[in-house]
């Protein structure tokens, strides 16, 4: 998947997965592929937020604020994830205009 979006470009869950409390995270079940997926609890902070459609530079403030991280760390990380989440059919993109 071309992964480009803008900051305010808005990504949500996917409908197809189905999330479930797994130690500090989340285990994630793609019902169309039957794939588990796992996240730890800053990415299982992030599936919360994404349960609606939310711009990007939404989620990564969430993130800045509630953990102590570096912004361009933050940055990076939370695209990486938003990223891996879109490529593996659980989160969708959508372009700015289309909101």
């Amino acid at each position: 998947m071309d992964w480009n979006p803008s900051d305010h470009d808005r990504v949500s869950a996917s409908e197809d997965a189905v999330a479930c409390e797994f130690g500090n995270g989340l285990a994630l079940l793609d019902m169309r592929s039957n794939i588990y997926y796992s996240l730890n609890s800053v990415g299982a902070f992030i599936w919360e937020l994404i349960q609606e459609p939310r711009p990007i530079s939404e989620i990564r403030s969430a993130v800045l604020d509630r953990y102590n991280v570096d912004p361009e760390r933050c940055k990076a990380d939370v695209d990486g994830l938003l990223k891996g989440l879109a490529d593996a059919g659980l989160a969708r993109l959508h372009d700015e205009e289309l909101v």
